[in-house]
């Protein structure tokens, strides 16, 4: 099943694109590889998720703002490229978990992200991952995810 038809089987509705808070382009396309610059939780009605996770956010409330990075970078992407077809797989993912310093489960909040990627994209959906705590983000946002995809060969434009 493509990666389109999988999106609306899921019933997903994805964010407005994020624009650029700075200089810097939200995506970069180079040979068969597509660089994506992190994202915050960008939510459907354009306000986003902050708070500290183990403070303001439980465990739960950061795995479902990874999540909602995840439908970003997935607005991103289908933005630029028209079509998540294009995608060939997740390569690597880098999260970064707004959380107090004594939290500990950042791989956990950041797999909100990685399975809404292997429900897309399947199999090929799962990358290489770090997942790290940082004692601030920009605008207090919960979670920031960055992401590397690979792309069909064919794919001319930028």
């Amino acid at each position: 099943m493509s990666a389109d038809a999988r999106l609306d089987e899921l019933n997903l509705e994805l964010p407005p694109a994020a624009k650029p808070g700075g200089t810097y382009r939200p995506i970069v396309v180079t040979g068969n590889m597509a660089y994506v610059s992190g994202h915050g939780p960008l939510q459907v009605d354009k306000t986003l998720i902050t708070g500290r996770v183990g403070d303001d956010l439980s465990e739960e409330q950061g795995r479902e703002a990874a999540r909602v990075v995840g439908l970003g970078i997935l607005a991103t992407l289908q933005q630029h490229f028209g079509t998540l077809d294009n995608i060939v797989r997740t390569v690597k993912v880098l999260g970064m978990v707004n959380a107090s310093p004594d939290f500990q489960n950042h791989p956990s909040v950041i797999n909100g992200f990685s399975d809404l990627m292997a429900e897309v994209f399947g199999e090929d959906g799962i990358g290489a991952r770090s997942a790290v705590g940082m004692g601030s983000l920009p605008g207090n946002i919960a979670v920031e995810v960055e992401a590397i995809f690979e792309i069909v060969p064919e794919y001319d434009g930028n």
